[in-house]
């Protein structure tokens, strides 16, 4: 059982996993797909809380916390989630 377990991959993610992409690249790749989709994108500084902004990827919307910040990893994915966005579209 014991050497079962050592093989076995972890795929867990933990609070502090961090994506490796911060949020000034992810609104960068975001233009970028709506650019090829044909879709509009806008941000809006003044709907956001603090540092926080509302990026709007035609009718859907996202909240994104400071844009110098790398995303972790539950909230990109909840980010793109809102978006209805596949990771896979971003690479």
């Amino acid at each position: 059982m014991d050497s079962l377990r050592k093989n076995l991959v972890d795929f867990r993610t933990y609070p502090s996993d961090n994506v490796s992409m911060k949020g000034s690249e992810f609104i960068r790749k975001i233009k970028t797909l709506a650019r090829k989709r044909g879709i509009v994108v806008s941000i809006e500084q003044r709907r956001g809380k603090g540092s926080h902004s509302t990026l709007f990827f035609g009718e859907r919307f996202t909240i994104i916390r400071t844009l110098k910040d790398e995303l972790k990893t539950g909230t990109y994915q909840a980010m793109l989630k809102q978006l209805g966005i596949d990771e896979n579209e971003l690479r």
